[in-house]
C-alpha cells in the first residue's frame, strides 16, 4: 500500500495531499504490493494517473483480482482466460512498471486444483512474470505435494511467495489492529525458497520493532546472499495496521547494509515528514 494517512509527519510531509501519496512513496521505495487490484478493478483514469506518477525504475506487484484468483475451480477455462487477458490489457499504461503479477490463492486451492493453476499460468506467464502465493497446508508438506508445486512453478519460471507471519503471531492480540491482523493473516510454515531470479518475501511483523528484528535475522543473510548472487529479491514488510511499516523497512535496510557491499537505499535517508519537522525547529 501507499495511501496510508498515518504516514503523514514521517514518510510524507503533513501537508501532502492523498492524490500525491504514490509519487512521494516512489521517492523512498522502489516497489509496492498492489492490493487495490485484488479487491476491485481500478478504472482507466486511475491507472493512467498511477502511471504518470511513477519513475522508470519503480516496480509494481499487482494482485490478480479475487474474482479470478478465488473463482471456483470448475469455472470454464475459456471464460477465465478471456477475463485474465482482458484484465492484463486494461493495465496497459502500467505494463512498463509491473515487476510481477501476484496470483494469491485461497487455502481451499490445493493439490487437486493444480490443473486449474496450470491453466492460469498458461495465460499469464507469456504476458508477464508471475509469483504464486499458496495457503493450502498440503503445499507445505516438504514431500510430494510441495515438490510437485515447486516443480510446476519452476517450469513456468514463476516464483513462490514466501509468507513469514511468525512475529505477528508471537505476541498477544492486545490492540484492535493486532486482533484484526491475526484473524486475517494465515499462519503457515516458512519455507525460504527461490525458483527464479526474483524471489518474493512477505514479512508480516508486529508493532514491536525489536521483536520483528529478532524474527527477520535469518532473512538478512538470505536477502544478502540473493543480492550478492545477482538476484532481484522483492521484500515487503508489514505491521498490523502498517503504521510502522516504513520504520520496519528502514530498520531492516540498516541491518542489511553491512552484509551487502555498496548497498544503499533511499529509505535510509531523511523522509519528507522528518525534514519538515526539522525545518519547523528552525
Amino acid at each position: 500500500m501507499w495511501a496510508n494517512p498515518a504516514w503523514k509527519g514521517s514518510l510524507y510531509s503533513a501537508d501532502t495531499p492523498q492524490a500525491e501519496f504514490l509519487k512521494h512513496y516512489a521517492k523512498v521505495f522502489n516497489s509496492v504490493e498492489g492490493n487495490t487490484s485484488f479487491y476491485a478493478d481500478p478504472d482507466a483514469a486511475t491507472i493512467a494517473r498511477w502511471a504518470s506518477l511513477l519513475p522508470a525504475d519503480f516496480r509494481l506487484q499487482l494482485k490478480v483480482p479475487s474474482r479470478l484468483s478465488h473463482a471456483q475451480t470448475n469455472t470454464p477455462m475459456p471464460d477465465t482466460a478471456q477475463a485474465l487477458t482482458a484484465w492484463w490489457q486494461c493495465l496497459t499504461p502500467l505494463h512498463p512498471y509491473i515487476g510481477l503479477v501476484h496470483l494469491q490463492l485461497p487455502k481451499t486451492t490445493g493439490p487437486a486444483q493444480l490443473n486449474w493453476l496450470t491453466q492460469h499460468l498458461e495465460v499469464l506467464c507469456p504476458l508477464t512474470k508471475v509469483c504464486v502465493e499458496v495457503r493450502h497446508p498440503q503445499f507445505f508438506d516438504k514431500a510430494e505435494h510441495e515438490i510437485t508445486l515447486n516443480r510446476l512453478l519452476r517450469e513456468y519460471q514463476c516464483e513462490r511467495v514466501v509468507l513469514d507471519s511468525r512475529p505477528l503471531f508471537s505476541v498477544a492480540a492486545t490492540t484492535p489492529a493486532l486482533l484484526d491482523a491475526q484473524q486475517k493473516k494465515p499462519r503457515l510454515p516458512v519455507h525460504a525458497i527461490c525458483l527464479s531470479d526474483t524471489p518474493v518475501v512477505r514479512f508480516i511483523g508486529c508493532d514491536d520493532l525489536s521483536t520483528n528484528q529478532h524474527y527477520y535475522q535469518p532473512w538478512l543473510n538470505k536477502i544478502a546472499a540473493w543480492l550478492n548472487a545477482g538476484k532481484t529479491p522483492y521484500l515487503y514488510l508489514h505491521t498490523p495496521d502498517n503504521r510502522l511499516a516504513p520504520h520496519l523497512a528502514r530498520q531492516f535496510a540498516r541491518d542489511l547494509q553491512p552484509l551487502v557491499p555498496h548497498f544503499q537505499h533511499p529509505v535510509l535517508l531523511p523522509w519528507a515528514g522528518e525534514q519538515q519537522s526539522q525545518l519547523a525547529l528552525w
